[in-house]
């Protein structure tokens, strides 16, 4: 129960650090006078942060134990939210969300293998269930966000360094639980280790990067994005644009609840495919209908939300003997990834609205290519499904 405590509470914490930055980007904006390819650069500086410590993680849990690599996570967030606080500037803004972004990816590969060793049967559920936490703390994160950076403390609005200060510190309450809990090792298991070296020249690696780099991107840039793309394509208020966050989140969180039976049911690869087109398909949707069709964005949740942990799931299952060096290779790649992704959203944006002399249009352009990682995620679903039925693994 101390595990499950551990892994639950570590993904709430983790939902609520992440999905704060819709409501607070527009703050720090304002404040440090950005313009979007800044903070494209900022979340993509972010991302870095996270894939730093994805291509490390694996060994240092090999060297000081899972118990010790996420206490050693949370304690870095903390440190962020320090920092974040007395930031006077963009570059010491963006070192603060580096540090966060670093104790984020610790914090994820950690999880991640501490629940590929635990949940050896109904993988796909019990996955997606465990991120279903991370969904369920996501869904109030816009709104209790906007509102924090709204109270009045010691004389003066909290605004959004306070916000993240208060929000990071709680990171502290699953320190305490580590503390007391008996973490498990990686058992041995039939066939041979998973490498590094192996999983490079392994298609199928490639394709399961591939179909959760396109995913991931997706459904990231929503949260960094769409309070941003609601202001200013359709001057909603920031109270309005972050209720359809957080409605977004409310989508996305029931899905992980309720869809990981079908994905061990259908398989990982099929189920991924479908709900990854239904998300793109949604979200292409809003942007040509329009405001009228805006709670399209948030339905598109229900297809993003199964697509990580039941990859998750996929690489327990085929890599048995080595699944964190999986998963380090996997999430590392991702990292890079996001890094590209978040950059080329901003770049976008900017490059549109100059060409065409239209902030709409730009905004618009970013948002379909959020939509176009969706579909192509669902794309390369199809020759991964393709590759695992070729090699008869059973996993599909």
């Amino acid at each position: 129960m101390i595990l499950l405590f551990v892994v639950f509470g570590g993904f709430l914490i983790f939902g609520l650090s992440e999905n704060i930055k819709g409501p607070a980007i527009p703050s720090m904006q304002s404040e440090f006078n950005l313009n979007e390819s800044q903070l494209g650069i900022l979340l993509a500086l972010n991302s870095l942060g996270y894939l730093l410590a994805c291509s490390f993680t694996s060994i240092l849990a090999e060297r000081i134990g899972i118990k010790w690599t996420g206490i050693l996570a949370f304690a870095s967030m903390i440190l962020a939210g320090i920092f974040m606080y007395l930031s006077k500037g963009y570059p010491s803004l963006t070192a603060s969300y580096f540090l966060l972004y670093v104790g984020n990816g610790i914090l994820e590969i950690g999880l991640g293998i501490m629940a590929a060793r635990i949940f050896t049967k109904n993988t796909g559920t019990m996955m997606n269930l465990s991120h279903f936490f991370y969904g369920l703390s996501s869904i109030g994160a816009p709104i209790l966000g906007a509102s924090m950076m709204g109270w009045h403390l010691f004389d003066g609005e909290l605004g959004w360094r306070g916000m993240y200060l208060m929000i990071l510190a709680l990171s502290i309450v699953p320190i305490i639980p580590s503390l007391f809990g008996r973490f498990p090792e990686e058992h041995e298991q039939e066939g041979e280790a998973t490498s590094f070296s192996g999983l490079f020249r392994d298609p199928i690696a490639w394709l399961i990067v591939a179909v959760l780099s396109f995913g991931v991107v997706s459904e990231m840039a929503i949260g960094s994005w769409l309070v941003y793309y609601l202001q200013h394509a359709y001057e909603w208020s920031l109270k309005r644009s972050s209720e359809m966050l957080s409605l977004f989140f409310l989508f996305f969180t029931l899905s992980r609840l309720f869809v990981g039976p079908i994905t061990d049911k259908i398989g990982y690869t099929l189920s991924t495919m479908l709900f990854s087109a239904f998300s793109g398909a949604c979200s292409l949707a809003a942007v040509f209908i329009g405001e009228m069709g805006a709670i399209l964005f948030a339905i598109a949740g229900i297809g993003i939300a199964p697509i990580y942990p039941t990859v998750m799931a996929l690489l327990a299952k085929r890599y048995k003997k080595g699944v964190g060096t999986a998963i380090t290779f996997t999430v590392t790649l991702l990292g890079i990834a996001s890094v590209i992704g978040n950059l080329l959203i901003g770049v976008i944006i900017d490059f549109v609205n100059e060409l065409f002399k239209n902030e709409l249009v730009g905004l618009q352009a970013g948002y379909l290519f959020i939509a176009a990682m969706a579909l192509l995620c669902s794309v390369c679903c199809v020759f991964l499904y393709k590759n695992l039925r070729s090699s008869s693994i059973g996993m599909l």
